[in-house]
Parts: structure tokens; sequence; C-alpha cells
């Protein structure tokens, strides 16, 4: 759906009057397109004392084909800053990290990243270290607010011990134009057993791989389909009964499976898992996209309304997946992808059923992640903030602007960008990301 104040924003009309009265500005955000290289520039890298990536931060931006520099030029600008943050040992400790941002801010470009990487600070030596490191949240949600504007983000990555040597897809997502809508969010490397990637082709990374998308046949499923597709993928696609006709034109064009099934179905599963069984013989990626609302405030609330929302979002994943776990078509190097929402984590006023299931999503993540851990299987979720769906269009114009203006880059979401983070947590090269919830919501206002 075209957001037209943005449009007007842009216009010389509308850009003064947006200026002269402190409006909201929407930036243009710049996305990925095949072909294109991650990083459009230079990335400048700085170092707390005692940083403990050193070389081998260099080495994976390298191999990753970007272009780093170490030390800042007053007469040139800078696509992304990078700082390891991992040396910091105590508050004091924290000036390191503010004289690198402070002047290397003003050489930002448009659209430009800033990644503190940390050290989880569970694992922490001392209880100092473990506050400094605890900190670098604070630091990264204020500073993406105030990079916002002009359509950059800052991130936070927590590399746990053993898990330095899995940074390359996490930082090649969130340098590129691909994270244009996930900001002042915190990624844990290592919080599970670590496994070692496959080698993969980065152009193609999902090659070879079989991935199942639930609610695939439109919006946001039909999003993920085409992308993990556009990376290599085989898609087997699932929807409803009543889709099955636009399910079945996605899959033609992506030369994909159809799977016409209601997953709230006692016998769900066990037709799930032999569909895929006869057409692939294993699945690598599940990603639990279905999921329906039926918003009333608790006082109003149908007890089968209730049931229907939490069941297609917290209790057929859990069917399903555990169906696949026990067929074995589900094995090593295995993706388990859930959709939760920011309803799940902030709540939202008439819409608790959707919002209990949601966090739901988070829980299941949380439990299942450890449980498989040993299995060499990853389990993750994606919080998705106000994205321009189809829903949007039914929505009243107060609630839709507002939905679209309360974020750090003043505008909704797009499908491609739920999109993109799937496919960063399917790359084989994120097998030392489990256990997370990531937002994507352009650093919406509400909620943590």
């Amino acid at each position: 759906m075209t957001d037209r104040y943005q449009s007007l924003a842009h216009n010389p009309i509308g850009k003064f009057v947006v200026n002269s009265l402190g409006l909201p500005n929407p930036p243009v955000l710049e996305r990925w397109t095949e072909g294109d290289p991650l990083v459009k520039g230079t990335v400048l890298i700085g170092s707390a004392k005692g940083g403990s990536l050193g070389a081998k931060l260099n080495a994976t931006l390298k191999a990753s084909g970007i272009t780093t520099v170490g030390v800042r030029a007053d007469d040139k600008r800078y696509k992304a800053l990078v700082f390891d943050a991992t040396g910091i040992a105590d508050t004091a400790g924290l000036a390191d990290m503010q004289q690198f941002f402070t002047p290397a801010l003003r050489s930002l470009q448009s659209s430009g990243r800033l990644i503190v990487i940390g050290a989880l600070p569970d694992q922490a030596a001392t209880e100092t270290a473990a506050i400094a490191q605890r900190a670098l949240e604070g630091f990264v949600r204020s500073t993406g607010k105030e990079v916002g504007g002009n359509g950059s983000t800052a991130n936070l990555v927590y590399v746990g011990a053993g898990a330095e040597d899995a940074l390359g897809s996490t930082l090649e997502f969130l340098l590129s134009p691909k994270s244009a809508f996930v900001s002042g969010q915190v990624i844990r490397l290592g919080l599970t057993e670590l496994v070692t990637a496959d080698a993969y082709d980065p152009a193609k990374p999902l090659a070879g791989k079989v991935a199942l998308i639930t609610g695939a046949s439109r919006g946001l499923g039909a999003a993920m389909a085409r992308t993990l597709h556009r990376d290599g993928a085989s898609i087997v696609g699932l929807d409803v009964p009543q889709l099955s006709s636009e399910l079945d034109a996605v899959m033609a064009e992506l030369g994909g499976t159809s799977i016409a099934e209601d997953i709230t179905a006692a016998d769900a599963p066990k037709v799930i898992a032999k569909a895929i069984k006869d057409a692939h013989g294993r699945v690598d990626i599940v990603v639990h996209n279905a999921g329906i609302t039926r918003d009333k405030r608790l006082k109003n609330m149908k007890t089968e309304n209730w049931n229907l929302v939490i069941d297609i979002s917290v209790g057929a994943p859990q069917r399903i997946t555990a169906e696949l776990l026990k067929q074995k078509l589900l094995g090593k190097g295995g993706r388990v992808i859930g959709i939760s929402s920011i309803a799940g984590i902030a709540g939202n006023n008439g819409q608790t059923s959707y919002g209990t299931a949601k966090a739901g999503v988070i829980g299941f993540v949380n439990d299942l992640s450890k449980r498989v851990a040993k299995d060499g299987i990853t389990v993750n979720a994606i919080a998705p903030g106000f994205i321009e769906t189809d829903m949007v269009k039914t929505m009243p114009l107060g609630i839709r602007e507002a939905g679209r203006r309360l974020s750090s880059v003043s505008q909704g979401g797009l499908p491609i960008d739920v999109a993109e983070a799937i496919a960063w947590y399917a790359n084989p090269g994120s097998s030392a990301i489990s256990g997370n919830t990531v937002r994507v919501c352009g650093q919406a206002l509400i909620g943590a």
C-alpha cells in the first residue's frame, strides 16, 4: 500500500511544510537488489582497548567482499561504523565507544549502519564486565533513535565464547540493505551448542535446501517463499484449502510444492510430514508463518476465537515440529523459525489473544532451542512491527498513520524486510544463532 504521507514529505512543498512544523519525515530506505554488493561504500572499524576480535573481524568482512578501514579520515564518508566492544571490562571503558562514534557519526552516509559487537554478559569474567557489557544495549537503542531520521540503523551483536568465527552471516545481514527495517536489536550468538556450518555458495546459500513455509499463499508468506527461493531453496508452501488456488499460483511461479491443509486438524502433522517425505525426503527450514487475528477486547472475547488464534500460532507449530523431529525429517543444520509480533512483546489494546499467542511463539523458541541444540538445529523467531500488507488497507486512517510514524524511521516496513530476516536465520552461516527473537519493526517506539 502506498504511503502517501511519505511521498508528500519528499516533494518541495511538502518538505517545506514538514520541516517547518517539525512533523515526521520518513527517509527513503535503501533495500537490496539481487546482484548488488552487500555494502555500497566503506566500513570504518574501531575497537575498545583489549578487544578480542582484532584481525578476525577484518578478515570476516573482507571474506564477504566488504571494504574496511581502521583509521578515520576527516574528508571521507562511511557507509557503516563497526565497533568491537568485547574488551570493555568496566563502565569507564564505555568511553572508548563514545570516543569512536562521536566524530565518526558526522561522516555517516544516509541509510548507514552502526554495529556494536560485545561479549555475552552472562559469560563475563567479572561483575563489572557484565555490567558494562549490558550497558551496550542502552547505547545501541538510543543511538538507533538518533540516526533513524536518515534511514540509518544501529544494532548490537553479543558473541559467546567460541562463536567468534560465526559472525559472517550476521554482519553481512546487518551491514547490508537487507536489514533496512531492523534497528535497535540485540542479537546473541552462541547461546546454545555450536554447529560447524558446511561450505556454501554465498550467491545461493540455500542451494540444495528444502523450506516449508506455512501461510505461503500471500503477504508475508509469499514474500518469504520468493526470498528463500531466490537464495536457492526448494519451496514447500502450505495454506488452508480455501486459499489453494492462490497457493498453487505462487508455488507454480517458484517450481515449489503445495500442501493445502488446515494446520489445526488433528492429523495435520502426519499429513504434512508425509507430503514432505514423498516430495523431498526431508526438510531443512521450517517457517511457522501462519497466523490469524480475531481482535476483541478481553471482556468481549469468545472462547472459540481465543482458542483458534492460540492454536494456529503456537499449538500447531509445536505439533508439526514435533512430528518432523520424530520422523527425523528435520535434522542436523535444520532451522525452525517462528513468527511472533511486537504485540507479543509490548501488548496491544484489543489484541489480547493475538498478543498471548505471539508471546507464546517466543516461549516456544526459547524452550525448543535448548532441546534441539544437541541435534545441530537452530530455533529463532522474528517479531514484525507495522508491515505494509493487505491488512493495512482495512485499518482506520488514524491507527494506520500512527503505526507508520511511531518508529525511528517514521514508516512501515515491507514484506521483503521480514523475508530477508528469515533468509538470514536460514543461512548455513547462521548456525551460532539460536534462541533469539529479533524485531523487524524499524525500531518501533513501543515495547523493548
